[in-house]
């Protein structure tokens, strides 16, 4: 019970991160210890599955689809998105600069922590690390290349694929990437007004980047462990721009639907910013929260390496 209850309140994170531009769920869940566990789930979800049924019923499957890990996770996601995820929308319109301050010193201190943590670094992990880095400041200048597709249909399906992939990578937000596609508006339109046609198709794109990309992320991560997590470190360093408090939109652009899409900001010291905004810059409160943010990265990678120093001692007491 008190497993199922800290999956859930790690998936309730993960669900309230999706809606702030910048951060991903795939980001809380790589703080939170549980990233391979939740790649190795979802890979299991296919046709092995209906193996595992044939074989053994459904407790054979429930323990093939790992359901003990993987229901009190949707269930955290979901409770979020009805309830924090709302708090979180309106702290952004509300309190700009002191949300992206907690998630800066969140997103910052748990790429410093991971690192610390590799086992086996080698010089040329720096090569992953900086593929991460450029991959996530080039993903959202390539997304409205989507639009040649043409046909309203494949965009939905390419764009559902490429938003659930990128939510299963700390660091890159499926929904900034839709942002940029132009699909955020019309994705958010259909799923509000329940068009079935659309729900279908970009359902059908998240179901295919699921299957595929978790398959390579879960291969990659049992092959080239310490690459893979400097690759995704990378990702989550890439996005820290994203999050600093203290920023000026310089360039966009509007979407089909008018919907801005950022396109380039200007990053300013507090000081420069108070100027800008004819106000405060909050400086105090957003320093705390950044450090509110590292402090509880640090308790929450305390708590994960306990459980596993103790199951350690009971295998070499055994």
């Amino acid at each position: 019970m008190k497993r199922h209850t800290s999956i859930f309140l790690k998936g309730a994170g993960m669900g309230a991160a999706d809606a702030v531009p910048g951060v991903s769920g795939g980001t809380i869940a790589f703080v939170t210890g549980i990233y391979e566990e939740l790649i190795d789930s979802i890979k299991q979800f296919g046709p092995s599955a209906f193996v595992a049924w044939r074989r053994g019923g459904l407790a054979q499957l429930a323990c093939h689809l790992n359901l003990g890990f993987v229901i009190p996770l949707v269930l955290g996601i979901a409770a979020s998105l009805v309830s924090v995820a709302h708090l979180v929308v309106w702290l952004m319109e509300e309190q700009p600069v002191l949300l992206d301050a907690f998630f800066f010193g969140l997103v910052a201190a748990s790429a410093w922590v991971v690192s610390r943590s590799l086992p086996d670094w080698r010089l040329w992990h720096i090569l992953p690390l900086a593929a991460g880095l450029l991959l996530a400041k080039g993903l959202p200048a390539l997304m409205p290349l989507i639009n040649l597709l043409g046909a309203d249909y494949l965009m939905l399906v390419v764009g559902g694929a490429i938003a659930i992939s990128a939510m299963l990578l700390p660091g890159v937000s499926g929904s900034f990437l839709l942002l940029t596609m132009g699909l955020y508006g019309p994705v958010m339109a259909g799923i509000r007004g329940f068009d079935l046609t659309l729900i279908l198709q970009f359902g059908a794109g998240c179901a295919l980047g699921l299957f595929f990309f978790s398959r390579l992320l879960s291969w990659l991560l049992h092959a080239y462990h310490t690459a893979t997590l400097q690759l995704l470190i990378g990702f989550i360093l890439g996005s820290l721009p994203l999050l600093w408090p203290w920023r000026e939109l310089v360039s966009y652009r509007l979407g089909p639907d008018e919907q801005m899409i950022p396109l380039d900001y200007r990053y300013l010291l507090p000081g420069d910013y108070a100027v800008l905004v004819g106000g405060s810059a909050q400086l105090i409160p957003a320093l705390a929260l950044m450090l509110v943010g590292l402090l509880l990265v640090l308790a929450i990678s305390r708590g994960n390496q306990a459980p596993a120093r103790r199951h350690e001692e009971e295998g070499s007491d055994a």
